[in-house]
């Protein structure tokens, strides 16, 4: 499959780091086409210009700075994020990614009454999301109540790409990391992208 790799975090030596490059090297190893674009080292700009924002309901976005960024998205068949979710929400500069690649006339089409959004992901079969987290599973899961997953499967993908197939999985507790605990997650990723 056409697989594109979204990492996002300022330290190249982080865990998500590492965690990116061994579900890279799962993907090549399994046969994928692979691009990995790293949102901190290509130093992506997250700010919606005046001009992109203006042109969200015209009738053509303006996107001419992203055209290589959404050409990526649209022709891509299975999504990768890697990033840590902080204060169980994301990265800035990924933020800034969904709102500014994401764009209408591209991930979807506005519908002439601003009723539900048109979907148009349509190569897009399966995402995942890989994220490290300081929390223990059980705030995330019974007191924040996933909030980042509900955002990507819900928000994002159920608004451009429905019929797409989504998991995600989390490094809980990722300030104590011991050599067992990340083998045993990088067994997990290779699991999830299997």
């Amino acid at each position: 499959m056409k697989c594109l790799v979204i990492v996002c975090h300022p330290l190249r030596e982080s865990l998500c780091g590492s965690l990116a490059a061994e579900a890279v090297s799962y993907l090549k190893t399994a046969g994928h086409s692979v691009e990995v674009r790293d949102l901190h080292e290509e130093r992506f700009d997250p700010r919606l210009s005046a001009e992109e924002r203006q042109s969200y309901y015209a009738e053509r976005f303006a996107g001419n700075a992203l055209s290589e960024e959404i050409k990526s998205l649209t022709e891509t068949e299975m999504l990768v994020l890697v990033f840590p979710a902080w204060w169980f929400g994301f990265p800035a500069v990924l933020k800034g990614w969904f709102g500014r690649v994401w764009a209408p006339g591209h991930a979807y089409n506005h519908a002439a009454d601003l009723s539900a959004l048109k979907p148009k992901l349509q190569n897009l079969k399966q995402a995942y999301a890989i994220t490290t987290m300081g929390s223990p599973w059980w705030v995330d899961y019974f007191v924040m109540l996933k909030p980042v997953y509900r955002t990507l499967r819900f928000a994002l993908l159920g608004a451009c790409a429905p019929k797409c197939r989504f998991k995600m999985i989390s490094f809980y507790k990722c300030e104590k990391v011991s050599a067992s605990r990340y083998e045993g997650f990088v067994t997990r990723i290779k699991k999830l992208l299997n």
